[in-house]
């Protein structure tokens, strides 16, 4: 698509130009030569920049999936009016990873075991880690170089096979943190969650920016809402679950989740 203004979108990179450049062109692709596009397996900030691309050029005609239905890694398919596609017609395939249970494989292990295959990031989607067994969900070009070459994940033996359902499920947990902050600004709140005095944390923030519901922030001084999601990467990542009440000193009562 000529022209197309992304001047509405803050703090994009090269290659997030590159991917909504390539995204505005399959809306045009969709409509003039009637097939699907599909993309790679996408992290929550590009979906969420193809979002919002989606929305200011008033396209309807998109929908993502990433191997089943609480995935965060997806693939989008953008798609000719009154052809939407169906879950089996996305090019993910799920391989099934199993093991000894008394070996404790984290979703790194596997992570590193795949890309030591010299493959892109983008044609792996989510590893959901189970007892013994673990779930990954990859772009089908890369399925059977990951069959044939790898019998162990790190020290450990495995069995490959690719299975059709969703067999492991996906468990978040989460520690939770209480307390009072001044303001619902990111500093403030940050601060609370990471145990830091507001100083330390305004220079983390300066230096390495809080990702905002996957848009990365540098602005001290933005404030949270119920529901809101943050990171800073090295310090992890949180929820702003709750604001439960202003004490007699104006003070906010909040509650975080942090993912562990």
């Amino acid at each position: 698509m000529k022209n197309l203004n992304l001047s509405f979108l803050k703090n994009l990179d090269d290659e997030d130009k590159i991917l909504l450049n390539r995204v505005a062109d399959w809306i045009q692709i969709a409509e003039n030569k009637y097939f699907c596009k599909y993309s790679f397996l996408l992290d929550e900030r590009q979906i969420q920049l193809c979002e919002q691309l989606f929305a200011s050029l008033k396209c309807n005609n998109f929908t993502f999936y990433g191997g089943y239905d609480s995935a965060t890694r997806k693939v989008l398919c953008v798609y000719p009016e009154y052809d939407i596609p169906g879950n089996d017609d996305f090019p993910i395939d799920s391989l099934l990873f199993k093991y000894k249970k008394e070996y404790n494989l984290s979703h790194r292990d596997f992570l590193g075991s795949l890309m030591s295959l010299n493959i892109a990031r983008n044609t792996i989607g989510d590893i959901v880690v189970g007892d013994g067994c673990t779930q990954v969900y990859v772009y089908n070009t890369i399925t059977d170089l990951i069959i044939d070459n790898i019998s162990k994940i790190g020290r450990v033996g495995v069995s490959i096979q690719k299975v059709d359902s969703e067999l492991v499920k996906a468990q978040v947990n989460f520690e939770e943190i209480s307390g009072t902050v001044a303001s619902l600004r990111i500093d403030c709140v940050l601060s609370l969650a990471l145990h830091q005095s507001r100083e330390k944390v305004k220079a983390i923030i300066n230096s390495r920016g809080v990702v905002i519901n996957h848009i990365i922030n540098y602005n001290a001084d933005t404030a949270l809402k119920d529901g809101d999601i943050f990171s800073v990467k090295g310090f992890g990542k949180f929820i702003f679950k709750s604001t439960n009440g202003v004490s007699k000193k104006n003070r906010f009562h909040i509650t975080l989740f942090k993912y562990l």
